[in-house]
């Protein structure tokens, strides 16, 4: 079996972390060494493989073609040593690190983060770093292990587990009803507000979906709010007379109580949306990181 010399090894930790950093300068404080000295060895690995591997600038530097692949090839071998590593000393340690983890704002605050504490005491070696958010992120610049998301992104190299499907409500307050009526069937809408909440990846306002006649059918609403990036804030125009809202029950289920909002449009409801978790195909997952997907996949089973 042909081996691979250390210093060949070394060379292809301190280029997947170039790529990782996309700055020489950065990689070489991460990596305790002098940005002369990195950009030296990544030359020697560019000479010796006969393909340029970055194209540099005075600000930054970026992947070749070539490097991309290089860095996708590379990326999958270390993980995959550093976790069979991890599997072998895990046999006379418990699991430790940190998972960093990406969830929307409302699923955290509402379903996810009451569960954490009862992880951290079955694991108590490993820390989580929540960040509350609904922007689209980028695993490798990002720094994150695993995403939550409420609807399925279109990327193939990512993994999705469901963790649940929510229930689709449209609400409104009792006083925005009392002034303009409760609307009964789905043409009625087009004389109402209706609370817009904005796609961070597109843009665009999110239909609005219901069962007529046992099919599904999506609605193009309007209105005079849109909101972006968080959907709590179409909540709060909700409870405070915007108009008509759909979004998730778990959202509104303490207002639905209270009676802060009422529930219209019943007969068209039964619409869901897929809460899922996701992480790249092509990364061997850490020990910590496994332990956190089987307990949230556990933890949520009988939502779904």
């Amino acid at each position: 079996m042909r081996q691979l010399p250390e210093v060949m090894l070394a060379s292809i930790e301190l280029f997947c972390l170039c790529a990782e950093s996309a700055n020489f300068s950065l990689a070489a404080q991460r990596a305790g060494l002098s940005p002369p000295a990195v950009s030296r060895a990544i030359s020697r690995l560019e000479s010796r493989l006969g393909v340029k591997l970055f194209v540099r600038t005075t600000r930054k530097v970026s992947l070749t073609e070539a490097g991309q692949r290089y860095f996708e090839q590379c990326r999958k071998a270390i993980g995959q040593i550093v976790e069979v590593e991890r599997e072998i000393t895990g046999q006379q340690t418990s699991p430790s690190g940190v998972v960093r983890l990406s969830v929307p704002t409302p699923f955290g605050q509402i379903l996810l983060l009451p569960h954490l504490a009862a992880f951290r005491e079955r694991y108590p070696d490993i820390q989580l770093h929540v960040h509350m958010g609904n922007r689209n992120v980028d695993f490798v610049a990002d720094g994150f292990d695993l995403v939550i998301r409420m609807r399925l992104p279109p990327e193939s190299e990512l993994i999705a587990r469901r963790l649940l499907d929510a229930e689709l409500v449209v609400v409104a307050s009792p006083r925005y009803l009392r002034k303009h009526g409760t609307p009964r069937q789905l043409s009625q809408l087009e004389a109402h507000e209706c609370i817009q909440f904005m796609l961070p990846r597109t843009g665009m306002p999110v239909p609005w979906s219901f069962i007529d006649n046992g099919a599904p059918v999506e609605l193009h609403t309007r209105g005079s709010f849109s909101v972006a990036e968080d959907p709590l804030g179409c909540v709060a125009l909700a409870r405070h007379h915007g108009g008509l809202l759909q979004t998730c029950r778990f959202m509104v289920e303490a207002d639905l109580q209270q009676g802060t909002l009422k529930e219209v449009l019943k007969p068209f409801s039964g619409q869901t949306r897929p809460v899922s978790l996701l992480y790249p195909k092509d990364r061997a997952l850490p020990l910590r990181v496994k332990l956190l997907i089987d307990f949230l996949v556990e933890r949520f089973a009988g939502q779904r």
